[in-house]
Formats: structure tokens, sequence, C-alpha cells
């Protein structure tokens, strides 16, 4: 079938990613056990849970965050090739894109951030989530496995290429969630060519410490602590850049202002949505600080949330099994996803 114009998957304690039609709210694919290797299943492996899920830009690809794997698979073709990547040690509870797809970022509970070269099947670099203490490179190391697969003449990979690796000393505390900041450029051709730009991620742990990756200094440049001692469970930038939103388990969001230079700049008409155990999605208008409405109708707790590219629309994730999708402007809900029969933890849109 041809790709349709908007792009909507959610994921599932049921074992299943599902792409979904939007207007029919039809399911037309499901992906069974997708957080693990058929031939891991085959040797007798349990199945494993998808945490977080993000459509790539050009919306070839969806990226899913397993344990301890992230795996890429080809949403255009139902049996195709699925890149799957190791070099995380625990569960990976962050996945994203760079814009212009070519790499891809992900944090873990193994207390990492890592980008991942896309174009070259190889992972790119990682960040740890203390103070750097040593650095060394690695020499280029490509653990592939070449497994029975269901594509005929396509061998599985297990894509591992560490370039860097930074050594600390202590515990290592795990990350919750991981974003990128808007100002992003070319992550690689100033990584791989030299050039001088910045380029930032924002990760959020289980202390509660948020911290602000330069990839360029290739350094935490700065902490911000809210809460100590409460974990921050996710976060979110502004499309523009202007600010900061952290959701923490304590149920308190906060927001910070973010200056660039000299001037902040906001963005007018913009919103932030917080998902919550009490059954509803909270939208709040961030150039008041105040709340806008309340979506309600989820049976139990909402997990995840992702907006339309004109936030005209968003999409819920709910234990209760079902994505829903709802009306910014009229708050109401206008289309149920129903399919799964465990609860749906992460939901993904891409209509642009």
């Amino acid at each position: 079938m041809s790709q349709p114009s908007v792009i909507i998957a959610t994921a599932s304690y049921d074992f299943t990613i599902r792409f979904w039609e939007a207007q029919s709210a039809s399911c037309y694919r499901a992906i069974n056990y997708p957080a693990v290797p058929q031939r891991e299943l085959d040797e007798g492996r349990n199945p494993q849970n998808v945490n977080k899920l993000e459509i790539s830009p050009d919306k070839r690809h969806l990226a899913a965050a397993c344990n301890p794997y992230i795996r890429l698979f080809d949403i255009n073709f139902h049996h195709g090739h699925v890149r799957t990547f190791v070099a995380h040690t625990s569960n990976v509870t962050a996945v994203g894109f760079h814009a212009d797809g070519n790499s891809m970022y992900s944090g873990s509970e193994d207390g990492t951030v890592r980008i991942w070269d896309l174009r070259y099947n190889q992972f790119f670099f990682q960040l740890k989530s203390m103070l750097v203490k040593d650095i060394h490179v690695l020499s280029n190391t490509l653990l592939t496995r070449k497994l029975k697969c269901r594509a005929p003449n396509r061998p599985e990979v297990y894509e591992r290429n560490c370039l860097k690796a930074y050594h600390l000393d202590g515990s290592v505390t795990p990350i919750n969630t991981v974003v990128l900041h808007p100002n992003q450029l070319c992550v690689l051709s100033h990584y791989l060519i030299g050039k001088m730009v910045q380029i930032e991620l924002i990760s959020g742990d289980q202390d509660g410490i948020i911290r602000v990756w330069d990839t360029r200094m290739n350094s935490c440049t700065i902490e911000l602590v809210p809460e100590p001692d409460t974990a921050i469970r996710s976060l979110s930038v502004m499309r523009d850049g202007s600010m900061l939103a952290a959701a923490n388990d304590g149920g308190t969001c906060y927001i910070w202002n973010i200056v660039r230079g000299s001037q902040v700049f906001f963005s007018l008409n913009s919103y932030l949505a917080t998902a919550s155990s009490d059954k509803t999605v909270k939208i709040w208008n961030v150039d008041s600080f105040t709340l806008d409405k309340v979506l309600t109708g989820h049976q139990r707790w909402v997990w995840d949330c992702a907006f339309s590219v004109d936030a005209k629309f968003i999409l819920t994730a709910s234990s209760d099994m079902t994505a829903r999708l709802w009306s910014m402007e009229e708050g109401n809900e206008l289309r149920v996803y129903r399919g799964h029969n465990k609860a749906i933890v992460c939901c993904a849109l891409n209509d642009v």
C-alpha cells in the first residue's frame, strides 16, 4: 500500500507495534514482538516491551527504544530489513532523530546518552551522565552477527562501532528522558568535518537532575535540579528553542526560559500538554502559563502524547488499551484507536 500522509504508531505491553489509518482508525499493520530479534526469540529469549517510539523526519523509519536494543523498522515495507543497534547495556528509555534523518540519539538506564550515525551503520559517540574523568578513543570495532531473517538475502546485523567512551567513577544514574535542542545543525558534519557548531542534548535522570550536553565540547555545560531525588520523567523543548519543560514523578511540571545571547524568543499560541495517572491530559497556554483545557475520556493512566505539526491535533496513549486523537481547538475526542489488548505505553505521530 502507498504510504499514508499521516503516520500514527503505538506500542503496547501486548508486545506489538501497530500502525493506524488516521481517518478510519483502522489498524493496517502490526509488528509482533518488535523489541527482540527473531533469532533471539527462537533461542528462547522472553519478549520485551517497547518504551518509546519515534518516526524519522522523512517518514521512512520507526525507531523503537527497547531493552537493551534500539530497533529501526522500515515503515513502507512490511518485510523490510530491521536494523538492531547495540551498545546500551540496560533499558533504552529515549530515542529520537536529528532533523536531517542522518543521525539518531538515545538514552538508557545504563546512564548513557548516545548518538548514532545512521548513514554508515555505526555508533557515533556517547556521553555519560556524570562528570567525565577520562576519555579513551577505541578502535573501530563492528560487532555483527549474520542471522536468519525473514527477508531474503538480508542478514540481520547487530550494529556497534564505538568511537569514544567516557569512563566515570562511582555508580551510574538511570536516564529517563532525552530531547534534542532545536539549535541543531549538522551533528555529523561538525564532528566529521570539524565545523564548530553548537549541538545540545538535554537529559533527565532518576536522581532528578537535568543536564545539558554540548556535543561539540563533549561535556555537560548546565545542570538543573528542580527537586532533589525526584525523578525527571519527561522533557520537552519548544520548537523555537525558547523554553524547556520538565515533568517529574511528583506530578510537577517546571518551565525554564532558555536564553540565547542577549534575547529570549517566545512563540505565539503555544501549548504544553501534560499526561497523567489521573486519566486526563491537561493543555497549558505557555504564553500566559494558564490551564487552557482538560481532555477527558481515557479510563486509565495516560502515558504519552504527541502534537500534530500545526498543533491543531494531539494524539494520546493510555493504559485503557486505546490511543485517541483530539481537536486542540474544541478539546473533544475525534478518533479512538482500538486493537491492542494491553496497556499502550507510547505513541508517535508524523503528519508533515
